[in-house]
């Protein structure tokens, strides 16, 4: 009986805390394995940049973004060695904004 109720107990411990650790959505490159600025979850555009709607130069083009324009990393993408995509999106204040205005994206570094 005591044996039962220990190995219960361990059991609901390890099926609680366990998950913790895991990652959310499977396995995914770290971002700090590509150094855009001092802050990796940030970039700052220094040229007009296109604003695709998934990562292929002939995806639908959502938007040009304007130099200076504060975009927050949310993921990237490595095609090749010379390809990387990442998923970005726009500063915007949800409350006042436009609920329709476009705010993600994917931008070809």
């Amino acid at each position: 009986m005591i044996n039962n109720l220990l190995k219960n107990f361990c059991l609901i411990t390890f099926a609680l805390i366990a998950p913790i650790t895991l990652p959310a959505g499977g396995i995914q490159k770290s971002l700090n394995q590509n150094k855009f600025s001092n802050n990796p979850n940030e970039i700052i555009l220094t040229s007009n940049t296109y604003l695709y709607s998934f990562p292929e130069i002939h995806a639908k083009e959502l938007l040009v973004l304007d130099i200076g324009t504060n975009l927050s990393v949310l993921r990237n993408w490595q095609i090749s060695d010379s390809e990387i995509w990442v998923r970005v999106e726009l500063a915007s204040n949800k409350f006042l904004d436009d609920p329709n205005k476009i705010t993600k994206g994917w931008i070809k570094m």
